[in-house]
């Protein structure tokens, strides 16, 4: 019979393992949420690039090496959870608040540094863009706050006697 993922009984061993659980969430957030940028805003939409203070050919390069970075973080997140699982230590709960802190992080990142301190690109292009700044910056601000409460619910947990936490 298969182990049900995330159930408590099944993986015995996801104490010892609290951060590697978090780091896989949070790079894969940071990565899918960097696809979705790329592949929604950039490519879609054609709302901007990752370097706008260019040609568009450079902007086009630029997209494609924070593509690349997208991936590789999503793959490495990915690679974590899999050895997770097959330690039996996977934490769904935990794995899901880095996530969403990941995602959060970078989205906020991408909203402060690179669109209003470093001006490398903006989310839009438009007369009235605080709207797109606000709905991102509060989107990113939502998934930090929910990511956190779930990481702050994992860590009051305490292992059952003879596990080890790491």
């Amino acid at each position: 019979m298969a182990a049900k993922v995330g159930n408590q009984d099944s993986y015995p061993n996801r104490y010892a393992y609290l951060s590697k659980n978090l780091w896989s969430g949070f790079l894969f957030g940071v990565g899918f949420i960097a696809f979705f940028d790329e592949a929604v805003f950039h490519q879609l939409l054609h709302w901007h690039h990752f370097y706008d203070k260019s040609t568009t050919s450079m902007g086009l390069v630029s997209d494609g090496l924070f593509h690349a970075f997208s991936w590789f973080a999503t793959i490495g997140g990915l690679f974590l959870f899999a050895d997770l699982h097959r330690r039996k230590a996977l934490w769904l709960m935990r794995w899901w608040g880095g996530v969403l802190l990941g995602a959060g992080g970078f989205q906020l990142y991408d909203g402060i540094i690179q669109h209003k301190v470093m001006r490398i690109h903006q989310i839009r292009y438009v007369e009235n863009v605080i709207v797109y700044d606000a709905i991102w910056n509060v989107t990113a601000a939502a998934m930090i706050i929910i990511g956190a409460i779930l990481i702050v619910r994992t860590q009051r947990h305490r292992a059952p006697e003879g596990e080890n936490r790491a």
